[in-house]
């Protein structure tokens, strides 16, 4: 089998928080890992340990920035660089409340999301086509800046990385769902030039 051509693009949700266990939705909202996060992120190091990667990138919330800090303790020489570009979305008016209080309180807004989310605007907050125009800009800056055959290591979010997948995958952001990604979730994309070649969604084999 031909191995696929382009800059490898690994791509790696970070671990649980406190208000994930809680299905509180956190967005810009700056919690760290908890323990279990901590367990997980340790877990996905060390299934990249041997990665030969090239640059770390990370959004700069301290969830993300755990995680990729775990990374980085087997990848001592290869920088480690926040841009804010890579941030969750900003969920406005909705920030810090508990999934079913939010359902049973905004029922005609959760109506909407459901039917047509993409260009549907937090209040307050952001739309998933905001997040993913920032979000695939700064992936385009950052790509552009590394060899092509470059390994590159993001660190983001639920909604920036279904996004992103969205994109590389020619797949409506109406269908974000489809993209599921649990916490510590690892994802590998290939790009070569304009082409995307997506191998791995939500690979959590390594939290087993």
């Amino acid at each position: 089998m031909t191995k696929p051509s382009g800059q490898r693009i690994i791509l790696v949700r970070h671990g649980e928080t406190e208000w994930n266990r809680l299905r509180r939705f956190q967005g810009h909202s700056d919690l760290p890992l908890n323990s279990k996060g901590n367990s997980q992120a340790q877990a996905l190091a060390q299934a990249l340990k041997n990665e030969a990667i090239n640059a770390i990138y990370s959004s700069p919330l301290k969830r993300a920035v755990g995680t990729a800090s775990c990374i980085c303790r087997f990848h001592p020489s290869t920088p480690l660089i926040k841009k804010s570009g890579l941030k969750e979305m900003n969920l406005g008016d909705f920030e810090g409340i508990e999934a079913q209080q939010w359902a049973a309180q905004h029922q005609e807004f959760r109506k909407a999301w459901e039917e047509n989310p993409a260009d549907l605007a937090m209040p307050g907050g952001e739309s998933l086509r905001e997040v993913q125009l920032r979000a695939i800009d700064t992936f385009e800056q950052i790509s552009e800046s590394h060899e092509s055959d470059s390994t590159l290591l993001f660190c983001s979010h639920n909604f920036v990385i279904v996004s992103m997948l969205c994109f590389v995958s020619k797949i409506s952001l109406n269908r974000f769902r489809e993209l599921r990604q649990n916490t510590a979730a690892l994802n590998i994309f290939y790009k070569d030039g304009m082409n995307y070649q997506v191998k791995r969604i939500n690979d959590c084999r390594h939290l087993l």
